[in-house]
C-alpha cells in the first residue's frame, strides 16, 4: 500500500500506454547508470573466475579425498608437506536468464528513496546484464530476449525492454532448458507460499536462482503519523488510518517476517536471497549477485541489507 500522495498509475489500458512511454523514456537512463556501475563493480576483476575444464591456471588448493590423483601439481606440493591440486578455469560459456519484475508496487517511490523500485530494478538487471556480458556469458530475459553472447548484450536487452511487458512479478520460464542461472528483480510482496509455489519447479530442473529484493525505505521503516490514506497500487483499495504510528510495530514485524520466511525458503531450495533497498547505492547489491554468479556466496553477505 502506498500513501495518497505518492501512489502509482493504475492498471488500466491508458495507464498500461502512459507507462510503457515513461518506461521507454527511463531505459536509456537506466542503461547509462547501469554501465557506470558496472564499471565501478568490476574495475579490477577479470571476469568470472571457477574451476573447471579449461587450459588456463586457475589456483592451488590441498588434495582432498575424491580428487583425482592426475591432478596433483607435485612441483607445488614438494615445496611444503602439503599435496596440491591445480585447478583450472572453467572457460564453457553460461548462460544467465535475467528478469525485473516491473508490476505497478515497482513504481512506488517514497521520500526516502534515490529512485523508484522499478529504476533500481532495471539498473541492476542491466549493469548485471553488462557485466556477465563482459565475462563472456550469454545473456538472455524469459520471454523477451533469447540468450545472445555479445558485448552489447545490456544495450540489446534494453532495446528489447522497450516493447516488453513486465507487468507480472515472475517470468514464463518455459524456454529455459540446461544448466543455468536465474537472477530475478522485484519487491517480492505476495505470500512467500505463493513465490516459493512459482520457483520450486525451476529448482528441481536444476536451474539456479538469485532472488534480489528492492524495496524502498519507506517499507522498511514505516515512517508514518496522523492520518493517513493508503492505496494500493494494482487494485486501487484504499485503507484510511487515523493514527498511522500505531501501525509501526505490528506493520514492521509482519514486513520483515514476510522477508526472513522468503529468504529461509529460498535456501532450502538453494537459491540465494538478496535484499537491497533504493536507500542504498545500486553497486551493493551489484556487488552481491556478482558474488553469488561467480560461486563466492561468503563475500556476496557484504553486499545484501
Amino acid at each position: 500500500m502506498a500513501p495518497i500522495g505518492q501512489t502509482v498509475p493504475q492498471t488500466t489500458p491508458t495507464a498500461a500506454l502512459s507507462r510503457a512511454r515513461e518506461r521507454a523514456r527511463l531505459l536509456p537512463d537506466c542503461l547509462v547508470e547501469a554501465r557506470r556501475i558496472a564499471n565501478t563493480v568490476i574495475a579490477g576483476w577479470h571476469g568470472r573466475k571457477k574451476k573447471g575444464i579449461g587450459e588456463n591456471f586457475w589456483q592451488f588448493r590441498p588434495f582432498v579425498e575424491g580428487d583425482s590423483l592426475t591432478r596433483i601439481d607435485w612441483r607445488r606440493s614438494a615445496r611444503d608437506d602439503h599435496t596440491y591440486i591445480r585447478d583450472r578455469e572453467w572457460e564453457a560459456a553460461h548462460t544467465i536468464w535475467l528478469w525485473a519484475s516491473l508490476s505497478p508496487s515497482m513504481m512506488y517511490k517514497s521520500t526516502l528513496g534515490m529512485v523508484s523500485k522499478e529504476s533500481r530494478a532495471l539498473v541492476l538487471m542491466l549493469a548485471t546484464a553488462e557485466i556477465m556480458a563482459r565475462s563472456g556469458e550469454r545473456i538472455g530475459c524469459p520471454g523477451v530476449m533469447e540468450p545472445v553472447s555479445a558485448r552489447n548484450a545490456a544495450e540489446r536487452l534494453a532495446t528489447a525492454l522497450l516493447h516488453a511487458d513486465l507487468s507480472s512479478s515472475l517470468p514464463q520460464t518455459e524456454m529455459i532448458r540446461g544448466s543455468s542461472d536465474v537472477v530475478l528483480f522485484g519487491d517480492f510482496l505476495e505470500r512467500p507460499d505463493d513465490v516459493i509455489a512459482r520457483l520450486q519447479p525451476l529448482s528441481r530442473r536444476g536451474l539456479r536462482g538469485h532472488v534480489v529484493e528492492v524495496s524502498d525505505p519507506a517499507e522498511e521503516t514505516f515512517p508514518y503519523a496522523g492520518r493517513i490514506e493508503f492505496s494500493d497500487p494494482a487494485t486501487g483499495q484504499k485503507f484510511l488510518s487515523g493514527r498511522s504510528e500505531l501501525l509501526r510495530d505490528e506493520y514492521r514485524q509482519l514486513y520483515f517476517a514476510r522477508r526472513e520466511t522468503l529468504r529461509d525458503d529460498l535456501r532450502h531450495l538453494g537459491w540465494n536471497f538478496v535484499s537491497h533497498s533504493t536507500g542504498r547505492p545500486a553497486s551493493e547489491a551489484l556487488v552481491a549477485v556478482h558474488m553469488h554468479l561467480s560461486g563466492q556466496p561468503g563475500r556476496a553477505e557484504h553486499g545484501g541489507a
